[in-house]
């Protein structure tokens, strides 16, 4: 039974998932398709249903992807975090998987620095483009 896109199993929905991520279906769909948020269940319908985690996964690659990651940096990041939350995971795993995600920390952080670089240029001519408005008022 769904109630507000809610299964009773508590997952969502496709439609319920996409509200919440700022994410178009389709979009969800490829990420599917290509492997990176596979959905937890189907409905007996078969419809794509999402847990938690999944829904924070896809929070991971919308954050990636204006930052410039590819797919595959996308797949490799998420799945040092699953090494990361898998206490079982061996220890030279939970080592390399924490080594993965410092480096992404780091490349996150340049691309964040690149961006504030624009955006001030960005703000620079704004500013610009104001003044000659007024001169020319």
């Amino acid at each position: 039974m769904t109630h507000g896109g809610t299964e009773t199993t508590g997952h969502l929905q496709i439609g319920a998932v996409a509200t919440e991520t700022g994410l178009s279906i389709k979009t969800i769909r490829h990420y599917d398709e290509v492997g990176l948020v596979v959905p937890s269940a189907r409905s007996a319908g078969g419809f794509r249903l999402y847990t938690r985690a999944d829904i924070d996964r896809l929070f991971v690659i919308r954050r990636m992807k204006p930052l410039g990651f590819t797919l595959d940096d996308m797949r490799e990041l998420l799945h040092a975090e699953s090494v990361l939350d898998d206490s079982d995971a061996a220890p030279e795993d939970r080592r390399a998987a924490l080594d993965a995600v410092a480096e992404f920390r780091q490349r996150a952080r340049l691309a964040c620095e690149k961006l504030e670089r624009q955006l001030h240029y960005a703000h620079e001519l704004t500013a610009q483009l104001s003044d000659r408005l007024t001169d020319l008022a």
